[in-house]
């Protein structure tokens, strides 16, 4: 995300700063956020909607009513962030419609949704109402997804709380897998082993990828090996530390970011002859 200082930005405006600032109070926009010094700093993108609306209407009040509704270029997470600090669902929605019409679904939530709601002091009231909105907007995100039709599956085991980022990254990679045709089924890792049979069976997870810090390494053990008697060739991956990096671990780790752990995954899911004759071929020229 683009920022500048006040005086950068007034000088922009053409105003002087506390002209800005004086708006700022006035209107709430443009919204700066505050560096650890107490510094402003706006959004680039809301300085140059401003100023332009400025200069076709020569009143600040026409002129901000004008770049909110543009939307003031392409969503950002400090405007979307800027939504949930004001507990408005709708602006929220706007702010995710617009980032759709340039964004991919996929980037979309990895570009702007996550990072908004990262933004936010943790404990806060703006973070739980931000992450059961991103909560939402994903399982709605998710029930729009298209019918698997690959013949791979993974499930996802995710040890998390409420208000846990790691639970929104698993839903996020949860959609980044479901909209690439695999079947996918995340479910709680506290879940009992001994229940996880009947998934197990209806899944046939050619990978299961262990997410999130808040389950013992007991009972990951637990789970890999009730897969792994269900599904003795199944694959096991990390996705967000789930398991400690000890350095020694063969476990493929996923990193942290959906798209990541996505494209990852699906290198995990190729088949092996395919990635040896892709290597013979590179080596011969071909």
């Amino acid at each position: 995300m683009s920022v500048v200082r006040t005086n950068a930005a007034a000088a922009m405006l053409g105003v002087s700063p506390n002209t800005l600032r004086s708006w700022e109070r006035r209107f709430g926009f443009p919204t700066p956020r505050r560096t650890q010094g107490g510094h402003r700093q706006f959004d680039l993108t809301e300085i140059e909607a401003l100023r332009q609306a400025f200069a076709e209407t020569h009143n600040i009040s026409s002129a901000i009513s004008i770049a909110r509704e543009r939307g003031e270029g392409p969503t950002t997470p400090r405007r979307l962030c800027d939504a949930f600090a004001r507990f408005d669902e709708d602006k929220a929605d706007r702010q995710l419609e617009e980032s759709l019409a340039t964004r991919s679904v996929e980037r979309t939530v990895q570009e702007v949704l996550l990072p908004a709601v990262e933004e936010l002091p943790e404990g806060s009231a703006e973070l739980g109402f931000a992450w059961r909105y991103a909560t939402g907007w994903l399982a709605a995100a998710l029930r729009v997804a298209p019918p698997a039709h690959r013949a791979e599956s993974v499930m996802i085991f995710a040890g998390s709380a409420p208000h846990d980022l790691d639970a929104l990254h698993v839903q996020g990679l949860e959609l980044n897998l479901r909209r690439t045709g695999l079947r996918t089924l995340a479910l709680d890792a506290s879940i009992d082993p001994a229940r996880l049979s009947r998934a197990l069976r209806a899944v046939s997870p050619q990978v299961i990828v262990l997410a999130g810090g808040r389950v013992s390494l007991d009972t990951l053990g637990r789970i890999v090996f009730a897969a792994r008697r269900h599904s003795p060739g199944v694959q096991v991956a990390d996705f967000r530390s789930a398991l400690p990096d000890t350095g020694a671990s063969t476990i493929p780790r996923l990193g942290d970011a959906p798209l990541g752990a996505r494209d990852a995954l699906l290198e995990l899911l190729e088949p092996r002859p395919s990635r040896v004759d892709a290597a013979l071929r590179e080596l011969a020229g071909v």
